[in-house]
């Protein structure tokens, strides 16, 4: 069974797009069947690894997810195109039974195809977020490493311990990612410091650092290990994959 990760945090610009293609990109190239659903409807994740948004999302139709899955220059790294269609996030964005089926019963088709499906979040802690936790087997969250970095977070939390209910402890914590790491900065470590007191051991040890690379990677439709292969944040998302696999 595929392991299933929801990236999610109800704040923009935290890495979680970011997160979601060079977590995806590296169990790829790590030789793991992976396979990368955007349902974020900026669809920054989808341009990240070279394709266009699709006309209509292929998570809220009837059609087999699998006739939507288009390959990356990635080997062994697939995905599922997000949709900038209001409609279709309208629909996304329903809450009830019938969205968490119709979700769930999408990646159930796929799940023995792929070892790992990662989910890009829309940035919020609507119905739609919570629609794809429920499907999930495990939650992501990368946090900032700026003041701000706490807030909203005892929410998402909440909403997260809900759905674990719900499910029957089917969802778990993947882990707490800390981004935009900057070790020179004294802020940094405080934030680093209060996250690790206050989440213990579901954090993880490896940080993401402040790289230019990782910001400039999507702009050329490319991960950054095509981009800048040699580059910090590559360096990072690889020893954060490594973690991941050593958590299963």
């Amino acid at each position: 069974m595929a392991r299933i990760f929801s990236v999610v945090n109800q704040k923009g610009g935290v890495g979680k797009t970011t997160t979601s293609v060079n977590l995806s990109a590296a169990l790829a190239l790590g030789g793991h069947r992976t396979l990368l659903i955007d349902i974020d409807p900026q669809c920054n994740a989808t341009n990240a690894v070279g394709h266009e948004p699709a006309n209509h999302h292929a998570m809220i139709g009837e059609t087999p997810l699998a006739e939507s899955v288009l390959d990356t220059e990635t080997e062994s790294l697939s995905v599922v195109p997000g949709s900038r269609r209001f409609q279709d996030a309208d629909v996304m964005a329903a809450a009830g039974e019938d969205a968490a089926k119709r979700f769930r019963g999408h990646l159930d088709s796929v799940m023995d195809e792929y070892e790992y499906i990662v989910v890009d979040c829309p940035p919020s802690a609507t119905a739609m977020t919570e629609t794809s936790l429920t499907a999930s087997t495990e939650v992501l969250i990368p946090i900032q490493c700026e003041y701000f970095a706490m807030v909203g977070v005892a929410q998402l939390i909440g909403t997260i311990k809900k759905v674990i209910t719900a499910t029957d402890g089917r969802l778990t914590f993947g882990g707490i990612l800390l981004t935009m790491y900057d070790e020179s900065l004294e802020l940094t470590r405080e934030i680093e410091d209060e996250v690790r007191d206050f989440f213990g051991d579901i954090v993880f040890e490896n940080v993401v650092p402040r790289d230019v690379a990782l910001s400039e990677a999507p702009s050329h439709g490319q991960t950054v290990f095509q981009y800048a292969p040699r580059s910090r944040g590559a360096y990072a998302y690889t020893q954060l994959c490594m973690e991941v696999l050593q958590r299963d």
